[in-house]
């Protein structure tokens, strides 16, 4: 990539995207060498740094971008031009001929090609500031022809003036409101440690009432109708009630069966439930001993952001790098010829694989501070900066860790993009079949995606503690995911549902202070617009910071497998956990009938045989 960059800049294409450049393939701002076999080249526009379009809305919405001819002048014009005349007066008075070069400011009004040569009539008035040394008009909606519909929308319909003026007039309050929802994620992050076992229990009373009251229910609708049947109806309505009372039969016995599997492995993995209930617990510690943890999204969100301009700067600088060619015009384009001309393939394939692996470098660093916190027995013996100190073993030691995961990912994503792309494109046109087929194809990925990035956070974490390369960090992770299936089912199933809640309890709280701080406006429409970007942001934000939550969790589980396996809490062999998790290993000691070998020790396994913890 950092090849593509230096390729665009060093064949010019930084110049003809900052100042831009005439159909001639003269830069403006500049003198201009001249190129041969291309009339009108090579000229000296060191006065004239502008670009000015004849016909600014003549675009090409296939090949988005204006196929108007392009001219350098020294100024852009600053109010409508209506005739011809004018144009001419504007030329002798501010030097700025807006024409062909071939034509003088006197021949505008009297010489024949004037009407092709010259701009559309009328000129439109320029922005005062020019965008990109280019003369823009001031009324750019002739710029959006594909959402005329849109525009015509907006300048009909009254309601959406008054839900814009609404989001104007609140600005002040929806920023407000946004503040509020970080400073919620923070202090949810903290304290959900003391209500995770009280929304465990809600969610586990909750089910077991909903599946015995629909199965009672469904079983009290079969009793009814039984009793009330009656055989003496005409043939067609007597078979429609036997159906009828055979379908709820049916629905009854399988709710039935439902209930009483979901009970059983309710009752199997109680236990369980405690298991992740401990871990909230010991991750809401995490947090106060590690406090950086908490900006993690917000140093992600910003190497991001400079990941991306940049990449849409070198995008740009792509698309006016290569060679001056004419086109069926006669217009000058830069076109980049050979194999060098598929280079931007390769920027999007970096576009991807490069946010993943931002995005895994957060993996590795929580999961480098979390694991210094778990097997650090005193915990005044931290370092200074934990988060630090994971950054800097990541830089010097697993970068390649990171890079070859990120790339796994990307291998995934890019071919369901492109099927994504194709089935958009064969949208109403493509069979049943053909639609089936490609769905199924999309979905496939999609989840062999997610199986695969969660493999790498646990993948991530393994390094973490073993130090061990990308391959065989992943086949101990997967081991230990695979002997602890019950466990991790638990866990994320059970703990996704309570940091689910958690989004939920932000996204209402910043709701109802939306609602409550916008009640001075009474008219309740201007209300929706505001509400709605408040707890989409608001969501977002619960989204990103209890993200960080699971990944603590997650890290955490594997920690604790590879202390309970390698430990048994004897002299020289004490547990690295916290004393609810050791609470917890007690308690499921003593409910084993081998205190020594229990169903829950014999569950955890190492990631790697003779591997150290310290």
């Amino acid at each position: 990539m950092g090849f593509i960059c230096g390729f665009s800049v060093a064949t010019g294409a930084a110049s003809r995207l900052i100042s831009g450049y005439d159909s001639y393939g003269n830069i403006c701002g500049q003198k201009n060498p001249k190129v041969e076999g291309i009339i009108n080249s090579g000229l000296d526009h060191s006065n004239n740094k502008y670009v000015f379009f004849l016909d600014p809305c003549k675009v090409d919405l296939v090949q988005r971008k204006i196929k108007s001819m392009a001219l350098c002048v020294s100024d852009c014009p600053r109010q409508e031009l209506q005739t011809l005349n004018e144009v001419r007066k504007f030329a002798e008075t501010n030097g700025s001929a807006l024409c062909d070069y071939s034509l003088s400011p006197s021949q505008y009004t009297t010489d024949s090609k004037a009407s092709t040569l010259c701009p559309k009539l009328p000129v439109p008035q320029s922005a005062p500031i020019p965008f990109f040394h280019r003369c823009a008009p001031v009324n750019i909606s002739c710029y959006a022809k594909f959402a005329e519909a849109l525009i015509t929308f907006v300048s009909d319909n009254s309601v959406l003036h008054r839900l814009i003026s609404g989001v104007m007039t609140s600005k002040e309050i929806i920023m407000g409101l946004c503040l509020l929802s970080v400073v919620l994620s923070m202090i949810l992050m903290v304290i959900i440690r003391y209500i995770s076992r009280v929304l465990v229990w809600i969610l586990t009373i909750l089910v077991t009432l909903g599946s015995l009251g629909g199965t009672g229910v469904l079983w009290w609708m079969y009793a009814d109708n039984k009793k009330s049947f009656n055989e003496n109806l005409p043939l067609d309505q007597l078979q429609v009630s036997k159906d009828n009372l055979q379908a709820l039969l049916v629905y009854a016995i399988a709710a039935t069966v439902f209930t009483v599997i979901l009970l059983l492995i309710m009752l199997i993995m109680r236990k369980r439930v405690a298991l992740t209930i401990a871990l909230f617990h010991v991750a809401g510690k995490v947090f106060i001993h590690l406090p950086l943890l908490v900006f993690q999204p917000f140093w992600t969100f910003f190497a991001l952001l400079l990941f991306w301009i940049y990449w849409v700067m070198v995008l740009l600088l792509l698309g006016t790098a290569g060679q001056p060619s004419t086109n069926e015009q006669g217009f000058v384009e830069f076109r980049i010829n050979g194999p060098l001309q598929y280079m931007w393939w390769y920027h999007l394939v970096g576009l991807i694989w490069i946010s993943e692996f931002i995005l895994a470098c957060q993996q590795m660093t929580i999961a480098g501070a979390v694991v210094t916190y778990y097997f650090t027995r005193n915990k005044k013996d931290l370092p200074y900066t934990p988060i630090l100190a994971s950054v800097n073993r990541l830089i010097r030691y697993h970068l390649g860790t990171v890079a070859k995961g990120a790339f796994i990912i990307t291998l995934v994503k890019i071919p369901r993009m492109i099927l994504m792309y194709i089935h958009s494109q064969l949208k109403g046109k493509e069979n049943a079949c053909a639609r089936c087929m490609l769905k199924s194809c999309i979905c496939c990925l999609w989840c062999l995606e997610k199986c695969l990035a969660y493999l790498n956070q646990n993948a991530y974490t393994a390094t973490a503690i073993n130090s061990t390369n990308f391959c065989t960090s992943a086949k101990d992770a997967l081991v230990i995911l695979v002997e602890n299936a019950l466990r991790v089912a638990t866990i994320n199933t059970v703990g996704d549902f309570v940091l689910f809640l958690g989004k939920i309890l932000i996204v209402s709280c910043t709701g109802l202070a939306g609602v409550l701080l916008l009640n001075y406006q009474r008219d309740y429409t201007v209300w929706v617009l505001p509400l709605i970007i408040v707890c989409l942001f608001a969501f977002l934000v619960a989204h990103c910071f209890l993200s960080i939550y699971e990944m603590v969790v997650d890290v955490l589980f594997l920690c604790f497998a590879i202390d309970t396996k390698y430990n048994d809490g004897s002299p020289g062999k004490e547990f690295y956990m916290d004393k609810v998790l050791m609470e917890f290993v007690e308690n499921s000691r003593k409910a084993s009938k081998d205190p020594g070998s229990g169903s829950e020790s014999r569950e955890l396994k190492p990631m790697a045989s003779g591997t150290s913890t310290a």
